[in-house]
């Protein structure tokens, strides 16, 4: 049944914390009330919700650009308790594992995609000039309708997120709101 999806990046222990592995600052944590407020409207209307969440092997390559975050399995690679207690995973809340900075390579996110079928795709999360940029590229790749929430995404760097938001609007032609 198509319809509206939310995908909430990064929005994990290691990014949103401040003693996290790779805290992305003090605008990563002003998004989370935002952010929660979306993940309930989405859920209260049985709209899907898909968590994009960061995974990573002790011993991945990326740890060679910066330093070692969200490892499988531990604490920092959980999402946040703000959004767990607003969407426990079920019947329109998935959970997808990247480790990469695209949400879609080697995951499941596109299957998801594909049997939901949605009109439009919402996006928040971290960081707006990382992981939220080049998922929300492969979203316009594949021909989705993308919505970013301006006050639901956040970055460390502040030029670079502006910078990020730009392009996303005139050159992938995301409405951003």
């Amino acid at each position: 049944m198509p319809g509206r999806v939310l995908l909430v990046v990064d929005m994990l222990n290691d990014f949103i914390r401040e003693d996290g592995a790779l805290y992305s600052g003090p605008e990563a944590v002003k998004i989370v009330d935002k952010v929660a407020a979306l993940v309930k409207e989405f859920v209260s209307r049985q709209e899907a919700v898909i968590f994009i969440m960061d995974a990573h092997a002790p011993d991945d390559l990326e740890f060679k650009r910066f330093p070692a975050h969200c490892i499988k399995d531990t604490p920092g690679a959980e999402v946040i308790a703000e959004l767990v207690d607003c969407a426990a995973p079920g019947e329109t809340v998935y959970k997808v594992y990247k480790n990469r900075y695209s949400g879609f390579f080697n995951t499941g996110l596109e299957q998801i995609l594909n049997e939901i079928e949605p009109d439009e795709v919402h996006v928040t999360g971290v960081c707006t000039n990382i992981c939220v940029l080049y998922t929300v590229e492969e979203l316009c790749n594949r021909d989705y309708q993308v919505v970013v929430h301006r006050d639901g995404v956040a970055s460390f760097d502040q030029e670079a997120h502006r910078w990020a938001l730009q392009q996303m609007e005139s050159v992938l032609g995301v409405d951003i709101i």
